[in-house]
């Protein structure tokens, strides 16, 4: 297990702290590059739920989100809401995704997102 960027662990610290939803970030985790925004946790969790509530086949799972909630100390994981993959010039999903990342697996990173291009 690598040591997770300080400078990371304070960038998501302060997204957890403000409750804002409008830091972009782009990072490297296991040779996938994902772009979009962060969220706090508890934000992100209730998106989540929120989503699997209105599944006719996943809505049990929804308070699996509700019910957890996120202990003590510095933040472990970036939550992203409208984010994509890249994958050469296509962003997966084309509408964003919410995606959870350990921040110990992230390798590289760099603030604000990447846009693409379908030409």
């Amino acid at each position: 297990m690598s040591k997770p960027d300080e400078l990371l662990v304070d960038v998501a610290a302060l997204v957890e702290s403000g409750q804002s939803n409008q830091m972009s970030l782009t990072v490297v985790t296991g040779g996938a590059v994902i772009t979009g925004r962060l969220a706090p946790e508890a934000v992100w969790r209730q998106r989540v739920s929120e989503v699997l509530t209105d599944s006719a086949r996943l809505g049990e799972f929804s308070a699996v989100f509700t019910a957890m909630s996120r202990g003590e100390g510095p933040p472990t994981h970036l939550h992203f809401h409208v984010a994509r993959i890249l994958q050469g010039t296509v962003g997966i999903p084309e509408t964003g995704g919410m995606y959870r990342v350990a921040i110990a697996d992230v390798s590289a990173w760099t603030m604000g997102d990447f846009s693409y291009s379908d030409h």
